[in-house]
């Protein structure tokens, strides 16, 4: 950007000289009519401004999304424009300083464009799965088991973990997207951190992989690293040491930093930091969604409000080394999901999993 701040040319001082016999009078200008002079010129300079940084932010997005989703076709009647989706979000705890791949957080999400709703089911990483099929294991170690075998067997993981999913949630999951720590982290920090009722004080240290997690009891503004560290927090070993928490108290936090996030990313900063964010997340994701339906997803939902999305962990019962899901609740989830994408959820569901996810 110019150094010069109003962005206009320097005004020519006037070549006219006013004999001295005579003067001419300065016309005063009144203290409101001036303030509103500025405050227009300031408005019709920031919607410059603003149409610029847009336009360079739409460039930014295409490329990104060039670069991210496939390059496969997309049916119009299987856009998201029109047909209900649904998508398996994986967050593992992949960074440079570990380069594991355990997914800490799994969510099905199911979304509809009539309604412009979407419902987000949550598991708790320790989940015993047991499926037709499959080894009996910890739900979250199944995505880096089908990493080791994809050059063998020749399907991706994200594929297999779909095909797994869907026959565990009886539906058919259409997309899969894989997001890790590292781009959680970038992109609460693009968004300019994130407002976050801290419940309890967290203390941990593991200098293997680096993570010094020091959080206190209260409402705060969290950077990315201290956010992650928020919705990672299962145990403590300082002193003095602080509560632990399990994976339900995780995944009511990961809920609760969702929530703040759509906050952030549609206030100003959330516009700002845009850029940064289509970034961030190209830069840390894997997907099989095509390009073009990456597009339709933004065109359609970009605009959805909070209060639209419906957020519902499913707990269970701890019994080391497993979490045994409450079947109850499993299948109220599940039903939930097939509502959503059948545009037949009914207000007192939304209610009750919006209170759930609190």
């Amino acid at each position: 950007m110019s150094s010069n701040r109003n962005g206009l040319p320097p005004r020519e001082k006037s070549q006219r000289r006013v004999s001295k016999g005579s003067k001419k009078k300065k016309k005063q200008t009144s203290g409101p009519k001036k303030f509103f002079k500025i405050l227009l010129t300031l408005i019709i300079l920031l919607v410059i401004g603003v149409g610029i940084y847009l336009g360079s932010m739409v460039l930014t997005l295409d490329k990104v999304i060039d670069d991210t989703g496939t390059s496969g076709d997309v049916a119009p009647e299987n856009s998201a424009k029109v047909k209900p989706l649904t998508m398996l979000l994986l967050g593992t705890d992949y960074r440079p300083e570990t380069g594991t791949h355990l997914t800490d957080v799994m969510m099905v999400i199911a979304m509809n464009p009539e309604t412009k709703s979407a419902t987000m089911v949550s598991l708790p990483r320790d989940t015993k799965l047991q499926l037709d099929g499959y080894k009996t294991n910890k739900i979250n170690a199944f995505y880096p088991n089908f990493l080791a075998k994809e050059k063998k067997s020749g399907i991706s993981a994200e594929q297999e973990m779909k095909t797994m999913m869907s026959k565990y949630f009886d539906l058919t999951i259409d997309y899969a997207v894989v997001l890790n720590f590292q781009g959680f982290r970038d992109v609460v920090d693009a968004l300019g951190g994130v407002n976050v009722n801290v419940d309890a004080d967290m203390c941990y240290r593991d200098r293997a992989d680096g993570t010094d997690i020091n959080l206190k009891k209260g409402e705060q503004h969290l950077d990315g690293g201290k956010a992650l560290d928020y919705v990672r927090y299962r145990k403590s070993n300082c002193k003095p040491k602080t509560k632990a928490s399990d994976d339900f108290d995780r995944n009511r936090r990961q809920n609760e930093v969702l929530h703040a996030l759509i906050d952030q990313a549609k206030s100003l900063n959330g516009v700002l930091g845009a850029g940064d964010v289509i970034k961030s997340v190209g830069n840390n994701m894997e997907t099989d969604l095509e390009s073009k339906q990456m597009k339709n997803l933004i065109t359609t939902y970009w605009n959805i409000s909070k209060d639209n999305v419906d957020f519902m962990p499913v707990t269970g019962e701890w019994k080391s080394p497993y979490v045994y899901l409450s079947d109850a609740e499993f299948a109220k989830a599940k039903q939930a999901l097939k509502d959503e994408l059948a545009g037949t959820k009914s207000p007192a569901q939304t209610e009750s999993s919006s209170d759930e996810g609190k």
